[in-house]
């Protein structure tokens, strides 16, 4: 039923699709698609503007309009589905190095090139949080186009470390949180970095680790570098949450 009430309004001409609004909305009422911020339903919205504070153009903004009437029950509904995922055999831990999870952890050198990778699997949707190579481990987070886009990827980033590699943009945001959440909450992580391209979606990366890490109530510094579309080393980092 539609009703006059308080609702998000997205201005696409404004929104740069960066995502921060996604994760900041505890609903899931708004997904990035086709590069900008789109509200999914009426009815997962509850009006109440969560999402204004961390959108970096001032592309959202609350108005009073007829809509459908928010949800809760739905919306409980829709999130379950967003977190339900099905088992598969390439979400088995393996230890790639066959040595302890310290020595995963630990830099290595070698004299002939080859995978720097010392575990598996890799993906953020995957990795669980109780996943041993976790505990104490130099963690990079990386956005899947990187190890693409820049040429010398396993020598500048992978030795010594523990990777998480994702999108983003097409990824479930609020997901990425709870598990890295999770994650900062049931290991003691010694470093943390994140890989990123330059397009503005991929910042939505570093807004993740952030609120994870306040909902975890951890305190850590998060290290960051982008890396151009042509793979050059754009900016490196550090901001603390």
């Amino acid at each position: 039923m539609k009703i006059k009430r308080k609702i998000i309004h997205i201005d696409e001409e404004l929104c740069n699709g960066c995502g921060q609004c996604v994760p900041a909305c505890e609903e899931g009422a708004i997904e990035i698609v086709d590069g900008k911020a789109r509200l999914v339903a009426e009815k997962y919205c509850d009006g109440l503007g969560a999402c204004l504070g961390e959108c970096p153009t001032g592309a959202l903004q609350i108005v009073e309009r007829e809509a459908e009437d928010f949800d809760e029950e739905a919306v409980h509904e829709y999130l379950s589905k967003k977190k339900a995922g099905a088992s598969c055999p390439s979400a088995q831990l393996k230890n790639l190095s066959q040595s302890s999870c310290q020595e995963v952890n630990r830099p290595t050198v070698l004299k002939e090139k080859q995978s720097l990778l010392g575990h598996w699997p890799i993906q953020i949707r995957l990795v669980p949080p109780a996943a041993p190579f976790l505990q104490g481990s130099n963690l990079l987070v990386v956005a899947d186009c990187t190890a693409v886009a820049c040429p010398d990827f396993h020598d500048r980033f992978v030795a010594g470390k523990v990777i998480m590699m994702g999108c983003p943009k097409f990824d479930d945001q609020d997901a990425y949180v709870e598990r890295f959440k999770e994650i900062f909450m049931k290991n003691n992580i010694a470093t943390l970095h994140t890989v990123i391209m330059e397009v503005p979606c991929c910042s939505a990366m570093l807004g993740i680790l952030k609120k994870a890490i306040k909902e975890a109530g951890k305190s850590m510094d998060i290290g960051y570098t982008v890396i151009g579309l042509k793979g050059a080393v754009l900016s490196e980092g550090k901001e603390t949450p």
